[in-house]
């Protein structure tokens, strides 16, 4: 793999314009189809197999009348001195709905007194608002002036506010959150390259990638039902994973010139180490969001396909645009600085003469630092680090789902001061009722069976009111409302859903029972996620963990992998809980209405997660093995690879916090949501489990972390991601010093001066802790 990789790296360097032309073409053809594509559809929340979704598909069957994809808004009105029924405000509901029934694109508008949608206390009315279309084709100016008109009959002793699909298309303007997130990531880009322009070459390729993603989204979203929603969440991963995969090509591309290589020699080695690492951590990715399919749910799987999609475009840019960049800048990327002070040398790498004075050495890192110290106490570090984890999770345990609703929304929103007006004036179950479909059974009278389901249903705990049956034009079908007492997210209403299923109601009134609304969707979510969460894992992990096996040819390292990412996830979860559903720094992090996690939010967590985490140990620990097949004992080669990849890793992390924590800035609950879980994943799973857990456990693990029975070492292809089969071909060539150990070909182009003379490091350094200087299948081809 490395070879091929290597092959592409210098036909991309030395066919730079071609590779820039075709991806320049590429983005242009996708804006232009993205141009002529209609208005993505609104997030579909179908559940396929659920109860829920079996009443919603007869009430399209049975109600065509019930247009459930058009657009609606409810104008709720509320007077401060006497009753809505009064001359006063009722001449102002007048007016405006006289308004709005001239509206663009409305259809209807109910008169409250006539429908009698006025409460008790008669403090509070409401009018529906229906459109001739759906939400997401509702125009701006249909979508102004009905928000005009509700402004313009507010006084001061009347208020008007406004809820439903029809209004929460309306988005403030600006990505402020997610500008800060980019503008921290171009910080941390030029801390790491120390240049201008190594800095932004990632920033460039990743906004190209998810430029080219999502107008490939915005072409497809109308046939393959993409909402916006999914937009936006390929935007955050995106610009995430293409900004630290060309990273680490762009790191390696400058190491490999410190060793004295041409530009075309060092972008060919970077694509083929680094690019080999980079594509294993992108099929990781791949595998896991490609998995929620299994879930069932077509929201999620669109998601993860979506999402899926603009990784495969990082990875590719990362592979061929980043190489044709890098031939484009010549001189202008130079290698990478070396600090250097006067100090011991270290026991991976040989002593450097310069001068009779003494001895010189590269000054070591905060990274190699930070491994040393853990690989001193590894088991006091291990036990610590799971104990923190474990804490942080516990909130976990008592995580509850639910759908994002006008009740978890800001209070500076009208859609939320509408909800919490109806609950005022019509009870807390007016926001969440519960649509019953009933049919008669072997062919009896629906209307009579009906009218014995709301009889029997009015009976029930929980119950606050049952609208009369209506049937369908076929009378063989009837709907009717059922508001519970108690809230859409209470678990006095779940309770009364259940008592709603129970098979002894519809026995004893002759007929089939379908509930449906948002806390039965919730509920049916809820099932459907818990049944499908072991699938899925299976899948994801089972087949992430074969590749590891071979990337790494170990049983242990991928087994640690996989224990540590569940340690992460968790502990990310707690987060989330403590945050979302407690209101733990809620008013910090922007948190209106503290309530139930978004119901799909911790499977699509799980998934973004699992390939964020097999990225970092990928990226760490091929340069671990990297230094251990060349003959360092353990220890050596956990230092090594901190030295080579920890401040890359480091970089590439904060990069992906502040992407993921601009979204928290987001309007929507979900993005907002998602994001904060992503960037606390990151934080735990980065700094935590990686850069601490993981050199702990190799350093207690030994040599025993890169064993591989033999049966299965002969069965397990030979994926070389260290490049070892570069080392070959090289050493066929004439003498020359090597940064693998073996003499590279004479007759290349003029190589640039290595930074401060530094001479490349032997392939077999003496071990110093007792160990053996060659360990056991050192020399194996990787």
């Amino acid at each position: 793999m490395a070879v091929l990789l290597c092959k592409l790296g210098r036909f991309s360097y030395r066919r730079k314009w071609l590779v820039a032309g075709l991806w320049a073409a590429v983005l242009i053809l996708a804006g232009v189809s993205a141009s002529r594509a209609p208005a993505p559809p609104p997030d579909d929340f179908s559940v396929p197999g659920t109860e829920v979704q079996q009443a919603y598909d007869l009430l399209d069957e049975r109600f065509p009348s019930l247009d459930a994809d058009g657009a609606t808004a409810r104008i709720v009105f509320r007077t401060h001195e006497g009753k809505m029924t009064d001359a006063t405000p009722r001449r102002a509901v007048e007016e405006t709905l006289g308004k709005l029934s001239k509206a663009p694109q409305v259809g209807q508008v109910t008169d409250p007194y006539t429908a009698k949608s006025v409460s008790r206390d008669g403090s509070t009315a409401y009018a529906q608002v229906s459109y001739e279309v759906p939400a997401a084709e509702v125009s701006d100016s249909a979508r102004n002036t009905l928000l005009e008109t509700v402004e313009d009959a507010r006084t001061p002793g009347l208020t008007v506010e406004a809820s439903g699909n029809a209004v929460a298309g309306s988005k403030e303007a600006g990505h402020s959150s997610e500008a800060i997130g980019l503008a921290v990531a171009a910080v941390v880009l030029v801390i790491t390259f120390g240049a201008l322009l190594a800095a932004g070459l990632p920033l460039l390729t990743a906004l190209l990638g998810v430029a080219v993603g999502v107008c490939t989204i915005t072409a497809l979203a109308d046939p393959l039902g993409l909402s916006g929603t999914t937009s936006a969440l390929a935007t955050m991963l995106g610009l995430a994973v293409g900004i630290d995969y060309a990273l680490f090509v762009v790191s390696r591309y400058r190491d490999e010139l410190v060793r004295s290589r041409t530009r075309e020699e060092a972008a060919g080695l970077a694509v083929g180490t680094a690019g080999s690492a980079v594509l294993f951590a992108g099929l990781t990715v791949i595998i896991a969001l490609c998995g929620l399919g299994v879930v069932g749910i077509p929201v999620l799987t669109k998601m993860g396909l979506a999402a899926a999609g603009t990784v495969v475009l990082a990875v590719l840019i990362a592979l061929t645009l980043v190489p044709a960049l890098l031939a484009m800048a010549g001189k202008r990327i130079g290698p990478a600085r070396v600090r250097r002070r006067r100090l011991r040398p270290r026991a991976w790498a040989p002593a450097r003469e310069d001068g009779a004075d003494g001895q010189r050495a590269a000054r070591p890192g905060l990274g190699v630092r930070w491994a040393r110290l853990v690989t001193r106490r590894p088991l006091a570090v291990l036990l610590l680090g799971v104990a923190g984890l474990a804490t942080l999770a516990v909130p976990a345990a008592r995580l509850e789902l639910g759908l994002p609703g006008d009740g978890s929304k800001a209070e500076s929103t009208t859609q939320r001061r509408a909800y919490d007006l109806l609950a005022d004036g019509f009870g807390p179950g007016f926001n969440g009722p519960l649509l019953t479909v009933v049919q008669s059974r072997d062919g009896g009278d629906a209307r009579a069976a009906a009218q014995r389901v709301a009889t029997r249903i009015g009976d029930l705990d929980g119950v606050a009111t049952v609208t009369p049956p209506r049937m369908n034009d076929a009378e063989d079908t009837a709907v009717l409302n059922v508001v519970p007492t108690g809230g859409p997210d209470s678990e006095q209403t779940a309770e009364l859903v259940h008592a709603l299923r129970e098979p002894g109601l519809a026995q004893d009134s002759g007929a089939r029972i379908l509930v449906s609304g948002t806390t039965a969707m919730n509920i049916d979510v809820s099932q459907k996620l818990s049944d499908a969460l072991v699938p899925y894992l299976t899948l994801v992990v089972g087949l992430a963990f074969l590749l590891l096996i071979a990337v790494f040819r170990s049983l242990l390292v991928p087994l640690k992998a996989a224990l540590g990412f569940l340690l992460s996830i968790v502990a990310a979860l707690g987060a989330v809980v403590a945050v979302f559903q407690w209101g733990w720094l809620a008013p910090l992090l922007g948190v209106a209405e503290p309530g139930p996690v978004m119901s799909v939010m911790p499977i699509f967590m799980i998934g973004v997660v699992f390939g964020l985490a097999m990225d970092y140990e990928v990226f760490l620990v091929t340069r671990i093995r990297e230094g251990y097949v060349r003959g360092l004992s353990p220890r050596e080669a956990v230092l090594s690879g901190f030295e080579h990849s920890a401040r890359a890793i480091t970089a590439a992390a904060l990069i992906m916090i502040s992407v993921f924590a601009g979204f928290v800035g987001s309007d929507e609950q979900m993005i907002k949501t998602i994001g904060f879980g992503l960037a606390i994943a990151v934080v735990l799973d980065a700094f935590v489990v990686r850069m601490t857990l993981v050199p702990a456990v190799l350093a207690l693990l030994g040599h025993r972390a890169w064993r591989l029975p033999r049966w299965l070492d002969r069965i397990t292809p030979n994926l070389d991601v260290e490049g070892e089969k570069l080392q070959e071909q090289e050493s066929q060539g004439e003498a020359r010093p090597s940064p693998y150990g073996g003499p590279v070909r004479s007759d290349d182009a003029e190589r640039p001066t290595p930074v401060n003379g530094a001479r490349e490091p032997v392939t077999t350094p003496p071990a110093t802790d007792g160990s053996a200087a060659t360990p056991p299948g050192a020399g194996r081809h990787i």
